[in-house]
């Protein structure tokens, strides 16, 4: 399925920062245009105080890059955008030579549902200058949030110890967009199921939901409301129990239960939605289990995420099912991810490759060089780290590797240490040669993933941290870059 395309029937080549089309205009009336160029899309920190991140939102990308182009109307647009003394801001003659452009750059990504860790690049994108620029911004847009939802989902997921995880979030989402992609980021992190419809037809996302407290309220009381649903829908009884006496709620639960069974269905459970969930969950247990059901499930919803879930489980809840919308799909406590997309190498007039480094008095703001790979090494099991290697690199005899936040600390990788090199070719002079998986195969690629993974890292309370570094030659040309722009500005 055509992703963005899916849902507009316009060109999207203007989702995009006007500064990016100022310096395409720059570039095109410098001569520069067709410059060969790299730039790498990555991100500073790890999100939520963690110490790994889910990468996704490649599916949206290639779409995107197959479809990218101007058409008429939107350069007709960009004859009416004016500059500070009225006149129009860019040269018909620009204008007509966006209309024309075909991308034609190559791209490598590393695929969905792949732990990634700062400051790796996700995408990497080489050819000319322009057109690298032109796609900086909705890059960026599709690969931050989806990141970010993923990571999100798979962090609550660990809390659960494989107990199921429903997204029920499009309600709180930020807007039709958001929704969409946050269902689909959910389910790669290792939801089970969305309460998102259009999400399920659009994404083969299985969907869940039962009735609302508005259904309860209808009705005079619990037993009329159940009663009626069951009657309506026997195969899909989840009873909403809270509207007003949630343990009164649980016993009506059970009495509508037994008139399912008679008549051949079984109640699939109940749901609790306010209150001391870890008590009430205790209690209606005992309940269910003493009127015959110890096979209802337990659903616990009410603005969970992985803190509060892991505060219920130590107190000993019997939520079994785990409904988890606005923290998930809003990303509550950290609404951004903070990815960039920095040139990192550019071809001189003569050819040849220069590297490309951004200073800054923040070390964690000045960019690596070079046109990269991330290279991870693993045993059967388990991952061992991630170097980050330049285009000339020799590795065949091993390699040492800096670490990223400190130089001081290096450590080195015998040559027959088994490894994967995690960016994958996804455009080739422009045309597609990347097949996404089916969603179902990137989210178990996502548990696959985490599996490997140790479990210091995945901790939620001061997680370790996983080695990212520097292949040598690669740290000590960064190294070299900052000392020659240091004289420079001297």
């Amino acid at each position: 399925m055509n992703i963005p395309s899916a849902l507009y029937n316009h060109s999207l080549a203007l989702l995009t920062d006007l500064y990016q089309l100022t310096m395409a205009y720059g570039y095109w009336k410098a001569g520069l245009a067709d410059r060969e160029a790299v730039f790498n899309l990555f991100f500073r920190h790890n999100p939520f105080g963690g110490s790994f991140s889910i990468a996704c939102g490649l599916a949206y990308v290639v779409d995107f890059l197959s479809h990218f182009r101007f058409d008429a109307d939107d350069t007709a647009f960009l004859t009416e955008v004016r500059g500070t003394d009225g006149r129009p801001l860019f040269d018909p003659a620009f204008l007509d030579a966006l209309q024309s452009m075909r991308f034609s750059c190559q791209v490598d990504a590393i695929p969905e549902g792949t732990l990634v860790f700062p400051p790796e690049p996700l995408v990497r994108v080489q050819g000319p200058l322009m057109q690298c620029q032109l796609i900086e911004t909705a890059l960026l847009n599709l690969i931050n949030f989806q990141t970010l939802v993923a990571t999100k989902a798979a962090r609550i997921c660990l809390t659960t110890r494989g107990e199921p995880v429903l997204e029920f979030g499009l309600r709180r989402a930020q807007g039709i967009d958001g929704g969409l992609a946050a269902s689909r980021a959910a389910y790669i992190g290792g939801c089970d199921a969305t309460s998102n419809v259009l999400a399920g037809k659009l994404f083969g996302i299985p969907v869940r939901g039962t009735h609302a407290h508005s259904w309860v309220m209808v009705f005079d009381d619990d037993l009329e409301a159940f009663q009626t649903y069951a009657e309506a829908m026997p195969n899909n009884c989840i009873f909403l129990v809270d509207t007003y006496n949630t343990l009164e709620g649980v016993r009506k639960a059970a009495q509508v239960g037994r008139w399912l069974r008679a008549h051949g269905h079984e109640m699939v459970g109940i749901r609790l939605d306010s209150g001391n969930l870890a008590q009430l969950s205790i209690t209606a247990r005992n309940i269910l289990d003493e009127s015959g059901f110890p096979d209802a499930r337990i659903v616990g919803s009410s603005d969970l995420d992985e803190h509060l879930i892991t505060q219920l489980k130590a107190q000993g809840s019997a939520i079994d099912v785990w409904g988890v919308g606005t923290k998930l799909v809003t990303a509550y406590d950290q609404p951004a991810l903070g990815g960039v997309y920095k040139l990192t190498a550019i071809r001189s007039s003569a050819g040849a490759w220069q590297d490309r480094i951004k200073l800054s008095e923040e070390t964690v703001k000045v960019t690596n060089p070079d046109i990269p790979q991330v290279r991870r090494y693993h045993t059967p099991t388990a991952f061992l780290g991630d170097v980050m290697v330049g285009k000339e690199a020799n590795l065949t005899d091993g390699c040492t590797v800096v670490d990223v936040n400190d130089p001081t600390i290096r450590r080195r990788i015998p040559g027959d240490t088994a490894f994967s090199d995690l960016l994958a070719p996804v455009f080739r002079r422009g045309s597609a040669v990347y097949e996404s998986p089916s969603l179902t195969h990137i989210r178990q690629r996502t548990q696959e993933q985490l599996a490997s993974l140790p479990d210091e890292i995945k901790r939620l309370n001061q997680p370790g941290q996983y080695p990212v570094g520097l292949e040598a030659s690669l740290y000590e040309r960064k190294a070299q870059l900052i000392r020659q722009a240091a004289v420079h500005s001297a």
